[in-house]
């Protein structure tokens, strides 16, 4: 049985650089080649210094070598689905970070194509890792809770980004809640069925000026009539707010903000804590190596996706709807199909 996989990197920006450092150290990989199409005398600086001799300018390089097992496509959205096409024709297994494609067709050719190819994909949602969350799902399919009745996510970002990123992101529902929208699905184990957004423009004009929204509530209603919450903001000026509830019929699980350390000072004119960590590279650290190590046992012990790109897709026509509901102000029902067909989307 091989237990090395040989990948190749296509993308060399931030996220591609924390895979690829993260990559480096695990013993079931083996990172072999890194593609990025704007190359910088930085980027030549920053591969040399991890030992990295292959850099290209074109992924197809790394497709084309037959020592390459799987690829992360760490590229811009509007890539994904095409990377993710002829990585499949290649017979290279794929994991990808999210979202999918910012179009519903694109996503369902792009997983037809891995499908009939029989390579693995895995969608990025590293939150399905993080140690907390993944104990509130262990809680919720233990059915310590009960039936659950509610879930509450809270996912604010510590600052705003900027216009560049807004224009090109897909918005707040595709770039960011979609997080969020995969978080729910993961902790209730079952698929939406309706959505109903509130949008606003209260931070940052800019927002405004794309198009876009910069806080948000998200009511999401499941098949079995249990209700998500979602709050989102662009700038909450603490730190990096991620909290989970689920309440049920037998009882609530929360998981807490984290923090640089856990201790809680008292005196008589305060009681204070550390702030939450500072953003996701933070938080999620472990969650990020945590996938990446998911993604080699599925390879290695041939099974499936910890995040599919079924899920990847759910999520995706989750954030459509939400983007649908704001701009209608009517709720939107999304009407799952039989089998892994996709769900189509219709407003009320």
């Amino acid at each position: 049985m091989v237990n090395q996989v040989t990948v190749g990197i296509i993308g060399a920006g931030r996220i591609g650089r924390l895979h690829a450092d993260n990559l480096r150290v695990m013993p079931s990989y083996k990172l072999k080649s890194i593609s990025e199409a704007y190359m910088t005398e930085e980027l030549v600086a920053w591969a040399e210094s991890r030992g990295l001799g292959a850099v290209f300018t074109d992924g197809e390089a790394i497709l084309n070598d037959p020592e390459i097992d799987a690829v992360f496509i760490c590229t811009p959205t509007d890539t994904h689905a095409s990377w993710i096409e002829r990585a499949a024709r290649a017979g290279k297994h794929i994991f990808c970070e999210k979202p999918i494609s910012m179009s519903s067709a694109e996503t369902s050719r792009a997983l037809q194509i891995a499908k009939e190819a029989g390579v693995l994909l895995q969608v990025g949602f590293n939150r399905r890792m993080d140690p907390n969350f993944r104990k509130l799902k262990q809680l919720v399919q233990a059915g310590e809770l009960g039936r659950p009745h509610i879930v509450k996510i809270t996912s604010r970002d510590p600052q705003p980004p900027g216009e560049a990123y807004v224009l090109s992101s897909g918005g707040m529902f595709m770039d960011m809640t979609i997080h969020d929208f995969d978080m729910a699905r993961y902790l209730m184990g079952e698929e939406v069925a309706e959505v109903y957004t509130r949008g606003a423009n209260l931070i940052d004009p800019m927002f405004g000026r794309c198009s876009d929204v910069d806080t948000a509530v998200i009511t999401l209603t499941f098949t079995s009539g249990a209700i998500c919450v979602i709050d989102n903001s662009r700038q909450a000026v603490y730190g990096y707010d991620q909290r989970v509830e689920v309440f049920g019929s037998q009882g609530a699980a929360v998981a807490d903000n984290c923090r640089q350390t856990t201790v809680e000072v008292s005196t008589a004119t305060a009681v204070t804590r550390d702030q939450p960590l500072h953003f996701f590279l933070e938080r999620y650290n472990q969650a990020f190596t945590d996938e990446v190590a998911a993604f080699a046992q599925s390879i290695i012990l041939q099974e499936p996706a910890v995040c599919s790109g079924y899920d990847g897709q759910q999520a995706q026509l989750i954030a459509e709807a939400a983007l649908e509901s704001h701009r209608t102000g009517l709720p939107v029902k999304l009407k799952v199909c039989a089998g892994e067909e996709r769900p189509e989307i219709e407003a009320m």
